[in-house]
């Protein structure tokens, strides 16, 4: 396994790693619309936050080399069910079809008090 870090999506709260990497696959960790030079909320409602995501996401895919087109897989947490469609907005800007599987759950909670978290598999080989 190798851990992946970059400076342009926020430092891990926790002892975990901002993404990992094995057999091909990235394996991101649920990443909150924390902006990464201030540590703090983008802003405190979903779509502001789930913009945020994406573009946390998207520097993690950088510095592995990966996009959100590399993407199979992703998971969605929203602490509120009826934001979903705002959140879904927001999502279809920045995957494209073919679009990763998708899992969406409401939590009962999220760190920091954040509205919406994301996590992502994505897979190297071309031939997913």
């Amino acid at each position: 396994m190798r851990a992946l870090h970059t400076t342009r999506a926020p430092a891990a709260i926790g002892p975990y790693s901002q993404a990992a990497e094995a057999g091909g696959f990235l394996f991101s960790a649920g990443q909150i619309g924390l902006d990464p030079a201030t540590g703090e909320f983008a802003g405190h409602d979903v779509e502001t936050q789930a913009e945020q995501v994406c573009e946390n996401i998207r520097a993690i895919l950088e510095k592995a080399g990966l996009s959100f087109s590399d993407v199979v897989k992703t998971t969605v947490y929203l602490a509120d069910m009826d934001e979903f469609p705002l959140v879904n907005t927001i999502y279809a800007k920045h995957f494209t079809e073919p679009y990763p599987a998708r899992s969406t759950v409401a939590a009962a909670g999220l760190p920091k008090g954040a509205r919406v978290e994301i996590d992502v598999i994505a897979c190297r080989s071309t031939d997913r």
